[in-house]
């Protein structure tokens, strides 16, 4: 591919957050209502912060979710057909580009195999060129490379983090090494540095370790990384520590903000994947997930110390990590100048809905 612009930080300001509605057909079945809520919670949250939402939504609930909705909330329904509503590792990236001089968003996507066959992506894996594209001034990028957005995260020097666990899963890319990887991912994303962390993971984490739940970046040279300082007796408590000594050597001018970990199980007696690492920044805020835990206070403390010139709004995902994940891993941003003027026009009007060209 031979770009050479880089992946654009989470914290740059953007246009829209990209979201899938859960449908009765998804895993969400069990508590489809309180999911829902909670979506509509994160909708109003990235309103509030002067960026629309798109909305893929399965045709049979686009009546009832308008019903639900602010008549001038910033919206914008597309209906489409999808597995699962995990659009961070599904929906596109967006790189810098460059338009004659002006600035432009480069849509670019991975190829998404539901990490690492685990799950059926099919319909995941068509969302981008079936209803997304259209949507972007610039044709969208695609790498035949399997990888997944929940798995990389980058600083305004163009350093990238993400996981050996995660990469070296052979039914992603094979026997592909760290060391493709890093080209790859400087060929695809435009980094200069990739940085692989071998430590940490949270049990119940069907990605393998997704950076996004581990170690995030801000943009005053921090690094949020979720620990288990709190929890010494915890069995996540020597990983996520030696996690903390991987960022000290690969980062060692950053100060480090370590979150406190809570403890959560469902029905089953299995341990879930509940961080706060698992953040969305939407323009001058933080949208922090929290778990009605004991812990959830701190956190919100922590993550305000980290983002000092950001409103951190905490969301009840209590239910998202019902279904082993959270607020990040649903979500994933529109940076400015990366959707056409028409699509923002339409954001600006109230609920709506996007007439796809290839539904």
């Amino acid at each position: 591919m031979n770009s050479t612009r880089p992946l654009i930080p989470e914290w740059e300001e953007i246009d829209a957050v990209m979201l899938a509605w859960p449908h009765a057909k998804t895993d969400w079945a069990p508590w489809l209502e309180k999911a829902r809520a909670t979506y509509l919670q994160i909708v109003n949250a990235v309103n509030q912060f002067n960026a629309g939402v798109i909305m893929l939504c399965h045709p049979d609930d686009i009546d009832e979710l308008k019903q639900q909705l602010p008549a001038d909330a910033a919206i914008m329904l597309i209906p489409a057909t999808y597995n699962d509503t995990w659009m961070r590792d599904y929906g596109f990236l967006t790189c810098r580009g460059d338009n004659h001089g002006e600035p432009l968003g480069q849509p670019v996507e991975f190829r998404f195999n539901g990490w690492g066959e685990k799950f059926d992506a099919t319909e995941d894996n068509r969302v981008n060129q079936r209803y997304l594209a259209q949507l972007c001034t610039a044709p969208m990028r695609t790498s035949p490379v399997v990888a997944e957005g929940g798995a990389l995260e980058i600083n305004g020097e163009g350093h990238l983090i993400t996981t050996a666990q995660c990469l070296l899963n052979p039914k992603r890319n094979g026997d592909k090494t760290l060391e493709q990887y890093t080209e790859t991912f400087k060929d695809v994303l435009g980094c200069q540095q990739v940085t692989v962390f071998h430590q940490g993971h949270l049990e119940g984490d069907d990605t393998d370790g997704h950076v996004d739940t581990l170690v995030r970046f801000t943009p005053d040279k921090g690094l949020v990384i979720q620990t288990a300082d709190n929890r010494p007796d915890d069995s996540h408590y020597a990983g996520l520590s030696a996690l903390c000594e991987e960022c000290e050597k690969a980062f060692p001018d950053h100060e480090q903000f370590r979150l406190p970990l809570p403890e959560l199980f469902n029905d089953d007696g299995e341990r879930l994947p509940a961080s706060y690492a698992n953040f969305l920044i939407c323009n001058r805020a933080v949208l922090l997930p929290v778990y009605e835990q004991p812990e959830d206070g701190e956190a919100i403390a922590i993550v305000q110390r980290a983002f000092p010139h950001h409103s951190v709004v905490p969301i009840n995902c209590a239910t998202l990590v019902k279904q082993f994940g959270s607020l990040h891993c649903i979500s994933m941003q529109v940076p400015q100048h990366t959707l056409k003027e028409s699509v923002l026009a339409q954001l600006k009007k109230g609920v709506s809905i996007y007439a796809t060209e290839n539904p």
